[in-house]
């Protein structure tokens, strides 16, 4: 029986399965881009969504009508949106000598399948953070910028209130958010800070930590979402500097778990054109003995639907 794997002619790039598989299944668990943007299949590459501009839902027309008289007519004003998936994709060169000279239950192809997918997954991260902690993605009456005595990270002086600056941005929402998306950062003064710890342990204490759960508890929130990856800002051939992907904001959003591009009331999802994919590109000229190029792609779009259904709290901590 033929190999399953080898390329049709005028196509080099080889999809394997076994490599499809570990570049679906590898996850960095610090990562929360996929739930922050939920991934939603659609059909080709070009996608459409309807937008519904947020008035039409709350503007309430003459509903009586006579015994004999014709009710009055809705007429819903929708924006047709067209947008299109991106790929994006990144290779790693395997030398057929670092294959032959593998130790056992070492696969060479697979681990490079798995660093680029690594790589792939914190690419799309940094996508998603730039979107969530950008001003721009809000309107003006949904953000708040701290500074100075007003940031958690400032609790000498009795000023910063996290309680009442999450609350006043959960109410400020036609729809009541319930995720929260807060860097590590944010997140480690909010857990220590003595307004909330007062909050979840009702009493006077001036320290402690309260947990996750707990902050989605005071809040009435369904998740809480810990932005915990790390980033190199350095530029290739300088000393590594490593930073927060999700620096120090906080942003309360609405999520539809059921929501599509199709329907539904959510803040943003992710359009995803087929799976991600791994595969094999040969190449001869690679080192004494050719080699195998290992690629891994996928075809997506991060799009916030709708940005009125979040809040954002920029700058929450020093």
């Amino acid at each position: 029986m033929a190999p399953t794997n080898i390329a049709p002619v005028g196509a080099p790039f080889v999809v394997n399965p076994t490599l499809t598989a570990i570049a679906i299944a590898y996850r960095n668990q610090r990562l929360i881009a996929d739930m922050v943007f939920p991934r939603i299949p659609v059909g080709t590459e070009l996608f459409r969504y309807m937008l519904f501009p947020m008035g039409g839902a709350f503007t309430v027309p003459n509903t009586y009508v006579s015994r004999k008289g014709r009710p009055n007519e809705v007429e819903v004003n929708s924006q047709d949106v067209e947008d299109r998936c991106q790929d994006y994709a990144l290779d790693d060169p395997v030398p057929q000598k670092d294959i032959d000279n593998a130790p056992p239950n070492y696969d060479p192809l697979g681990r490079a399948t798995e660093r680029v997918s690594d790589l792939i997954e914190l690419d799309r991260e940094i996508r998603a953070a730039g979107m969530v902690f950008n001003t721009n993605n809000f309107a003006a009456a949904n953000q708040t910028t701290l500074a100075g005595t007003s940031q958690w990270s400032d609790i000498t002086d009795a000023v910063s209130n996290p309680l009442s600056d999450i609350l006043n941005a959960l109410d400020s929402c036609v729809i009541r958010p319930n995720i929260m998306i807060i860097g590590r950062a944010a997140f480690t003064k909010l857990i220590q800070h003595p307004k909330i710890v007062q909050a979840v342990f009702r009493n006077y204490a001036q320290a402690g930590v309260v947990r996750r759960e707990d902050i989605a508890a005071v809040f009435e929130l369904d998740q809480v979402l810990v932005g915990e990856g790390w980033l190199n800002t350095a530029k290739k051939g300088q000393a590594v500097t490593m930073a927060r992907v999700w620096g120090k904001s906080c942003a309360l959003v609405f999520q539809d778990k059921n929501a599509d591009n199709q329907g539904g009331t959510t803040f943003g999802y992710t359009a995803q054109f087929k799976t991600r994919e791994a595969g094999t590109i040969p190449d001869a000229k690679m080192g004494a003995r050719g080699g195998q190029w290992v690629r891994v792609t996928e075809t997506v779009k991060e799009v916030i639907c709708a940005s009125d259904l979040g809040y954002l709290i920029a700058n929450a901590v020093a």
